[in-house]
């Protein structure tokens, strides 16, 4: 009977606690997705301002991702609608963050995971962190205590922001790359962290059970990729059932021209290198045949709006057909 009484107790107990994280997760949760009211990475996080089921694809990673894919290029050229929850130095604990926040509100049909992100260290106090906000935001948000306002207490969450640019960073700059041959041909494999395959797991597990396709993509990078991170990340795909796509290796396809298509000297491709990469992913969308032209539908008209200001800053895209 004491046994029983104990168990109960400790049942009440955890009730209670779940309890109190869930007033608190509401409390602490930014009530919109702008800086001001404390949301971070207000960028990636204009997603949460999207019309709910309306983007097609969802594209995650580290700068790589937002400095390489243009998603008003996308839709320009297909009418798919794509968004970039990409940030700086991104490790997969954020990464699976980022996931289940869009999945919230969206329901895209293919995920796109940029590689260079799988190599990034995971401390494990941001492992626990993760784990954690995917259940209850306080985690994610306990800083805030300082900006609280009454409005935190009692107000609703309504996400009203969104970025014209849907994630993308625009760079016109150019620092060219001397790297041309960075991707010599070798046998050897470049060591994922097991924590990380870990994740890449089960981020292609939350991605079956919602009905979406897991694409890995490898954005070109003279100076973070090689021959032995293909490798790696070919073996993982591989493991895990998932397609794979290095555009380092496809210099036919996508043409980078190392001395003009980074700002960086090969970091990151600029404005005039994502027109490429963009370019070559549009064409592999289109012939997945898992997604629908939206151009001319009305519900979409914004997207439309976006593309006039987005052309107004970059200029008509030109892509090669």
């Amino acid at each position: 009977m004491t046994f029983v009484k104990r168990a109960l107790c400790f049942l009440l107990f955890l009730l209670g606690l779940a309890g109190l994280l869930v007033g608190l997760s509401f409390v602490f949760a930014p009530k919109n997705n702008m800086s001001e009211f404390g949301m971070e990475e207000v960028s990636a996080n204009g997603i949460l301002g999207e019309k709910e089921n309306t983007i097609d694809v969802l594209v995650l990673g580290d700068s790589e991702s937002y400095s390489s894919i243009t998603p008003m290029q996308i839709w320009k050229e297909t009418g798919y609608t794509a968004y970039v929850c990409g940030t700086s130095g991104q490790p997969l604990s954020y990464t699976t963050i980022m996931l289940h926040r869009a999945f919230e509100r969206q329901s895209p049909k293919i995920v796109i995971l940029e590689t260079n992100t799988i190599y990034r260290e995971v401390s494990k106090s941001n492992a626990r962190i993760a784990k954690l906000a995917n259940y209850f935001s306080i985690f994610q948000y306990h800083d805030r205590w300082k900006d609280l306002s009454w409005h935190d207490f009692v107000g609703k969450t309504k996400f009203t922001w969104t970025d014209t640019y849907k994630g993308y960073r625009y760079s016109a700059e150019i620092d060219p790359s001397t790297r041309g041959d960075y991707m010599q041909h070798t046998e050897s494999v470049a060591r994922i962290p097991p924590e990380n395959v870990q994740y890449v797991k089960e981020i292609q597990e939350f991605c079956r059970q919602n009905n979406a396709e897991l694409l890995l993509v490898s954005t070109p990078s003279s100076v973070n990729w090689n021959y032995a991170r293909h490798n790696g990340i070919k073996v993982l795909a591989e493991e895990i059932g998932c397609q794979y796509i290095d555009m380092n290796l496809m210099n036919e396809q996508v043409k980078i021209d190392w001395s003009k298509d980074t700002r960086d000297r090969g970091d990151h491709v600029n404005h005039s290198g994502a027109v490429k990469v963009t370019h070559f992913l549009s064409q592999f969308l289109r012939e997945t045949g898992l997604l629908t032209d939206h151009r001319t539908d009305s519900e979409y008209a914004k997207w439309n709006d976006s593309l006039k200001i987005y052309q107004s800053v970059v200029g008509i895209i030109h892509t090669e057909t």
